[in-house]
């Protein structure tokens, strides 16, 4: 199978501990949850191969704990990765409010300054929400993320989630076509959203 699979691209998963990163990747890979999730120690890393729009895609996910202690892995962690999952919780602000922390991480390891960055609202299926989604859509919008709310528990948003930032790296060729430089594609230039997908909660950037 894998001679019909276009390219391999590495995904990666920050936020601060507890906001439901491995949650949202046992979705998304295996359409399991489990409520009783333990801390991630160390670095989870999981393999999937998903078809955007015809082309096939391997997508090399890693997932790793939010503790500060655990930063030492950052440098590797980031290496040649071309898109990225930033989660916060929407019941707890303080996650939300330290994604700043998380951007300067990013721009300070990562390998390439054209990396596809989507803002996930996570846990959207509690009541007790701390963060507007508005709030999200605006802090996405000031940093060029692409944005949704999700659920890991009720699968809301979690496919789509991975599924438009896997298309929107397909997009920016110099992103995966092997090394060369190629033509770099800003966020939001050649997006449109097409009917028929399950994603309400998406938006792009304009």
């Amino acid at each position: 199978m894998d001679e019909d699979v276009l390219t391999t691209l590495k995904l990666l998963i920050i936020g601060e501990s507890g906001v439901g990163k491995s949650s949202l990747l046992l979705r998304f890979t295996e359409d399991t949850f489990d409520p009783e999730q333990t801390a991630t120690i160390g670095v989870d890393f999981k393999v999937k191969t998903v078809a955007i729009d015809g082309n096939s895609a391997k997508l090399a996910i890693w997932d790793t704990a939010g503790q500060e202690r655990f930063r030492t892995l950052t440098p590797s962690y980031y290496r040649g990765a071309q898109g990225v999952i930033l989660v916060y919780d929407v019941t707890k602000r303080d996650t939300f409010t330290r994604l700043e922390n998380w951007l300067n991480e990013l721009e300070t390891y990562t390998t390439r300054n054209d990396i596809v960055k989507m803002l996930v609202g996570n846990k959207i299926d509690m009541d007790n929400r701390e963060v507007d989604r508005n709030e999200g859509l605006k802090f996405a919008r000031k940093h060029s993320m692409l944005f949704i709310e999700a659920s890991a528990k009720t699968k809301d948003g979690v496919q789509c989630a991975f599924e438009e930032l896997v298309e929107k790296i397909l997009q920016t060729p110099g992103l995966w076509e092997s090394d060369n430089p190629g033509q770099k594609v800003r966020l939001g230039e050649q997006q449109q959203q097409r009917g028929g997908r399950a994603c309400g909660g998406y938006c792009s950037i304009p």
